[in-house]
């Protein structure tokens, strides 16, 4: 089985374990998951079975969309509910003109220092392995991009956000400065992932509805690769060029757009990703096999 699944992560499951779960439901010889979402988080996270693998890296570079719920007044050592609390700090009166007047300077380009609590590694180790032994590190600031941020409810210490965001935003950290900018402190108890580009307005599948629609013989949770991609380039070979490319092999074209491509068949079924180099001018592009899969895909 070949193709994505975007599964509904439950609450409490880790990302390795709800991949895990999919894959054995399908039968899939391979699986992984794009982005990953903590154990108290649920939501959108793209699983990539089979050949899709391939592809994974690329999806994982895209937007995603989350809504989380903040509670003030209490911060904790992992910045959400699973942590100690570390600080206590009285809850400012607050209401959503005055939450939402408090984010307009928190949008653009920015950096950001990742948490302890992260899969991030440094020395050969997780970060959050270093955090349960209380160890505490440098972090590098990440460079990241909040497209959207809005306040939806307030109700005492209890507020609910929604948040569009780049890759390698934390919203736990997001959270945490939130609070700082109302004059208090707090940590998440609630996270759940919309969507991840190009996946808005898709259908996310529980694990439940995954192992009914194989018991009815059915694959409408089954998303062809290609549709990860639907920006990207698509190269069309003839029969020749495909087994060139297939056997490691380079070909030239009369001209072709520099950068990478989805490599498809005469069928307009995925062969792979290959890369496209031009050359100098007049003198066509050279185009170079970079993963490409055992069987053509949709």
């Amino acid at each position: 089985m070949d193709g994505l699944v975007l599964l509904d992560k439950p609450l409490g499951l880790s990302s390795h374990s709800a991949t895990n779960r999919v894959r054995k439901l399908c039968g899939a010889a391979r699986a992984g998951h794009v982005g990953s979402l903590d154990p108290l988080a649920t939501g959108m996270l793209p699983v990539c079975l089979g050949e899709a693998t391939k592809i994974a890296g690329l999806v994982a570079s895209h937007d995603k969309s989350y809504r989380f719920t903040l509670l003030l007044g209490a911060r904790t050592a992992t910045g959400d509910a699973e942590g100690d609390i570390v600080e206590r700090l009285p809850v400012p009166q607050l209401d959503l003109a005055t939450v939402n007047e408090a984010l307009a300077g928190m949008t653009g380009p920015q950096t950001q220092v990742p948490p302890m609590f992260s899969a991030i590694k440094q020395g050969g180790q997780p970060l959050y392995r270093l955090a349960r032994k209380g160890q505490t590190v440098e972090r590098e600031p990440r460079n990241i991009r909040i497209d959207q941020l809005q306040c939806t409810q307030v109700s005492g210490a209890v507020l609910e956000f929604f948040v569009s965001c780049s890759k390698g935003t934390y919203v736990r950290v997001l959270g945490e400065d939130i609070a700082r900018a109302l004059g208090s402190c707090g940590h998440l108890v609630a996270l759940r992932r919309d969507w991840v580009e190009p996946f808005q307005g898709l259908r996310m599948w529980q694990l439940e509805e995954i192992a009914a629609a194989l018991a009815a013989s059915s694959r409408d949770f089954l998303l062809a690769t290609s549709t990860a991609l639907p920006s990207m380039p698509r190269l069309t070979l003839n029969a020749a060029e495909a087994r060139r490319l297939l056997q490691g092999q380079t070909i030239s074209r009369v001209a072709a757009a520099a950068g990478a491509c989805w490599l498809q068949d005469e069928a307009g079924l995925g062969l792979g990703l290959g890369h496209v180099e031009s050359l100098a001018p007049d003198s066509g592009a050279i185009i170079r096999p970079q993963r490409m899969f055992t069987q053509p895909l949709p």
